[in-house]
C-alpha cells in the first residue's frame, strides 16, 4: 500500500456487499503482516478515579452517582502472577486519571509482573509527567495507550477532552521520543460528527508516532452530558477500522469490546474482519467490575470463553507471542544488516 493512502468520505459510509470487499481487502492485508494470529492481552481497571471531565466518560469527576474504588494491589497481583487465563500474553493496566492509584498500585503491579511473569505490559493512565512515565518504563512497561479521541481541536475542548489536543499530541510525541511504543485512538460516531470529522481524525493519526491504533464506536454514558445521544452506527466504526488496516498495514489495531454493544452479537467478530489482529479479555475483579464505567454499568464482559470462540469462528488462532515481544523482535529485525538477516515464517 502507498505510505500516505487515505480513504474518501464515501469509502467510510460504504455497507453491503462493497463494504464486505473493502473489509476483506483489509483482512487479507492483516494477515500478510502478521498471519492468522492475533494477539491476546488481559486488562486490569485499576481506578475509576479521574480527575478528568470528559463528556462522553461515565467516571467523569463530576459524576457523584459513582462508588469511587482503587483495586486491592495484592489481589492483583495474584490475579495475574497465579491464576491467569492460559492464552494471555500482554496484560494492560488501566484506570482514570489518577496519580494515585499509578503511585500505590500500578508501580508495584507492573514491577512484581516484570520479576514473576513473562507477561508483556501496556498501561492506559491518561497524561503524566515525564518523570513518572520514566518510572513506569524502569518498572517495566512498555506500550503506553494514550488515545486522541477526536482531531478538531475545538470540539476536544466543548467536550472537555483531558487537557487540551495540543497537549495529548505532544504527550503522544514525547512517550515516542523516551522509547515507549506508543498506542493511540479516536472515538466515531460522536454527536454531529460525519465521515469529514473521521477523516480527520485518521489524518492526525497518520501523522503521530505510532505503533497501534483503535477507533471505538461512540456509547453514551450514563450519567454524562451525551447520555441521552443515540449510539454510533457500527458500519463507521468498522469503515475506519478497515481504513486503519489499509493505512497501516504494520499497525496493532484491537477489536475493542465497545463493538459488541454497538451491535450485540456481531460487531465484535466483524471488527476481526475489517482487519483487526489485538483481542483483550477482562480480568478486573467482578466486586469492582461493575464501577468502573465508560460507558453503563450493564457491562458486556469479554471472558476468555468469549473472546477464543470469536476468534476461532473467523478461523483466526491466539497468538503465542507476546504483543511486546512481537516489537522487540521487529526491532531486533531492523538493526541486522540487510544482507545478514534470516527471514523468520510468518507469525
Amino acid at each position: 500500500m502507498e505510505p500516505f493512502y487515505l480513504p474518501t468520505a464515501e469509502m467510510l459510509t460504504l455497507k453491503g456487499s462493497a463494504q464486505q470487499v473493502w473489509h476483506d481487502q483489509a483482512a487479507d492485508l492483516r494477515s500478510k503482516q502478521f498471519g492468522r494470529q492475533v494477539f491476546v492481552r488481559a486488562v486490569v481497571e485499576v481506578s475509576n478515579f479521574c480527575r478528568e471531565n470528559c463528556h462522553y466518560c461515565g467516571m467523569r469527576r463530576d459524576n457523584r452517582t459513582l462508588d469511587r474504588f482503587r483495586a486491592r494491589l495484592e489481589g492483583l497481583q495474584e490475579l495475574l502472577v497465579d491464576k491467569r487465563p492460559a492464552s494471555v500474553t500482554d496484560v494492560n493496566i488501566q484506570a482514570g486519571e489518577d496519580p494515585v492509584a499509578v503511585r500505590e498500585v500500578v508501580l508495584p503491579l507492573v514491577r512484581t509482573l516484570r520479576q514473576e511473569t513473562p507477561l508483556g505490559i501496556s498501561i492506559c493512565l491518561g497524561t503524566l509527567s515525564a518523570s513518572v512515565y520514566s518510572e513506569l518504563q524502569d518498572a517495566g512497561a512498555a506500550i503506553y495507550i494514550i488515545k486522541f479521541e477526536l482531531a478538531d481541536a475545538i470540539r476536544y475542548a466543548e467536550l472537555q477532552g483531558p487537557g487540551s489536543l495540543v497537549e495529548r499530541i505532544d504527550h503522544i510525541h514525547l512517550l515516542a521520543n523516551m522509547g515507549w511504543k506508543v498506542s493511540s485512538g479516536f472515538i466515531a460516531g460522536l454527536p454531529a460528527q460525519g465521515a469529514k470529522e473521521l477523516l480527520a481524525n485518521l489524518a492526525l493519526a497518520r501523522t503521530l508516532p505510532l505503533d497501534g491504533c483503535s477507533v471505538s464506536p461512540f456509547i453514551p454514558g450514563e450519567e454524562t452530558p451525551l447520555a441521552s445521544s443515540e449510539t454510533a452506527n457500527i458500519d463507521l466504526t468498522l469503515n475506519c477500522m478497515a481504513a486503519m488496516r489499509l493505512m497501516r498495514p504494520d499497525w496493532v489495531i484491537p477489536a475493542v469490546s465497545a463493538l459488541h454493544l454497538a451491535e450485540p452479537g456481531a460487531g465484535y467478530r466483524r471488527g476481526l474482519r475489517a482487519g483487526a489482529n489485538l483481542v483483550t479479555i477482562n480480568l478486573t475483579p467482578p466486586n469492582i467490575r461493575q464501577d468502573y464505567v465508560l460507558y453503563k454499568r450493564d457491562r458486556f464482559i469479554m471472558t476468555e470463553e468469549r473472546i477464543l470462540s470469536a476468534i476461532a469462528a473467523e478461523g483466526l488462532s491466539p497468538s503465542e507471542q507476546s504483543l511486546v515481544g512481537f516489537y522487540r523482535q521487529k526491532e531486533s529485525h531492523r538493526t541486522v544488516p540487510v544482507e545478514q538477516r534470516i527471514e523468520s515464517p510468518a507469525m
